[in-house]
């Protein structure tokens, strides 16, 4: 595995401008929060949904969606404080907007309300893997059972597995984690072409800038719950896309 440092990584989703094949690639993310004993409510309201018909003329890892619809995806990495993710999904709601959630398994261990209050906000919910670990580094039976621990527990939790996957610790799936995903039922390893690092607390201003320097119709964005800088920079930043005319979507609207 090939690792390489935020410039280098900034180029490289500048320079993949498509849909991308396997390949490793190394970034930093949210911090896997502690598995947690508690209860489960009740499940949430989602209808298992497998990828719908036209997704199918995707390859395996997806970049970005079609660039002549006046759209983009704001995908959010699920961990961290449970009130960074109510309010970033509020003010998402507020201005009209749904975001795609990918969260962490041991995260709606410890937060499980939470699978309902983002799919009732009419956001999507899918899978970031169990623990957060650097899954292009293990092996194939850890690495599965990441995979397959978060299925099992969105499964429990809303009756579908989701209909996303994303590698944590990595931009891209390596050809065993993509195979391993396909397996456990994502037919598309979801990445994205803008990232702003926003887990780097740079700040609100910084988040916007660089979200709009890089965003263009049919963008998948990577964002993280769990960071203060990101929850003041989503009003500012939905409403820098209004005024290029982009809409914020869901992934799979966004695709389809």
């Amino acid at each position: 595995m090939v690792r390489v440092t935020t410039t280098d990584r900034r180029a490289l989703l500048r320079a993949g401008a498509g849909i991308v094949a396997s390949g490793a690639l190394t970034t930093g993310c949210a911090t896997a929060v502690a598995p947690s004993s508690r209860t489960s409510p009740p499940a949430a309201r989602q209808t298992p949904a497998p990828a719908p018909a036209p997704l199918l003329r995707y390859p395996a890892q997806i970049l970005h969606g079609p660039r002549d619809r006046p759209r983009v995806a704001l995908t959010f990495h699920g961990n961290g404080d449970p009130a960074t993710a109510h309010a970033l999904l509020t003010a998402a709601e507020e201005h009209g907007s749904r975001l795609t959630v990918l969260a962490v398994g041991t995260w709606l261990d410890a937060h499980p309300a939470l699978a309902r209050r983002i799919l009732d906000g009419g956001h999507e919910l899918g899978n970031h893997t169990l623990r957060h670990l650097d899954i292009n580094t293990m092996p194939e039976a850890d690495a599965d059972a990441e995979i397959r621990g978060c299925a099992e527990r969105l499964k429990a939790l809303t009756g579908s597995i989701g209909t996303w996957f994303r590698p944590s610790r990595a931009a891209r799936a390596s050809p065993l984690v993509e195979r391993l995903a396909r397996r456990a039922g994502y037919p598309h390893v979801l990445s994205y072409d803008v990232d702003p690092l926003d887990f780097t607390s740079p700040g609100a201003p910084a988040v916007v800038r660089d979200v709009m320097t890089e965003v263009r119709a049919g963008s998948i964005v990577s964002l993280h719950f769990g960071y203060a800088d990101t929850v003041a920079a989503l009003p500012g930043l939905l409403h820098e896309l209004d005024r290029r005319g982009l809409r914020a979507v869901t992934t799979t609207e966004l695709l389809s």
